[in-house]
């Protein structure tokens, strides 16, 4: 039986998460709290539990990624898979208006459908019990992507009602026996 490890890390905060703003594919940097969390991440996470790392081409998860290869001595690969869901002419909004704005459901242009968003998830969960089997990898991404993750894998169990992936927070999920399941649900930043 190969059992493939995976580990889906949030990127460390930006200014936009802090006013609760859609940043979807809108290349948001790090701020300073958000390269802490980063760093903290990096010192908790121990080399010999990956293998590989993984990021989102964005630069909120590119940079949490290179922060924590660099800690880990291990380089790492960029995977358009892992890139955020688009919220097309909605980046930008903060969550109250999104909501709204969503409920209403007139054509927000640019918008990555849930549809599309589950396929392009499937396709990420394919390509790792694929491309890295057997192998623990750990990603680097967002947190609506890493929230579908989740809901798909636990047939919409998680993420809890309520809960927010915080930023810098790890989760895993094994594959083994052609099925995934979440092996450690962490909703929290790492070393809060």
């Amino acid at each position: 039986m190969t059992e493939t490890l995976l580990g889906l890390l949030r990127h460390g905060q930006t200014d936009w998460n802090i006013d609760l703003r859609l940043q979807g594919s809108t290349d948001i940097p790090l701020n300073q709290t958000g390269k802490a969390q980063a760093q903290i991440a990096a010192e908790l996470l121990q080399r010999e539990d990956w293998d590989v790392i993984i990021a989102s081409p964005l630069s909120r998860a590119k940079d949490t990624a290179d922060i924590v290869g660099i800690e880990l001595n291990m380089p790492v690969v960029v995977v358009p898979e892992l890139i955020e869901r688009s919220f097309g002419s909605a980046e930008g909004m903060d969550h109250a208006s999104w909501r709204k704005l969503y409920e209403s459901q007139v054509t927000i242009e640019g918008l990555e459908s849930l549809d599309d968003l589950r396929a392009r998830t499937l396709l990420l969960l394919d390509l790792i019990k694929n491309e890295y089997a057997g192998q623990r990898v750990l990603a680097v991404s967002h947190g609506a992507f890493i929230r579908k993750v989740l809901t798909i894998i636990s047939y919409g169990e998680l993420p809890r009602e309520g809960d927010r992936l915080g930023n810098a927070s790890l989760n895993k999920f094994m594959h083994a026996d052609g099925i995934w399941t979440i092996s450690d649900y962490r909703p929290e930043t790492l070393g809060v």
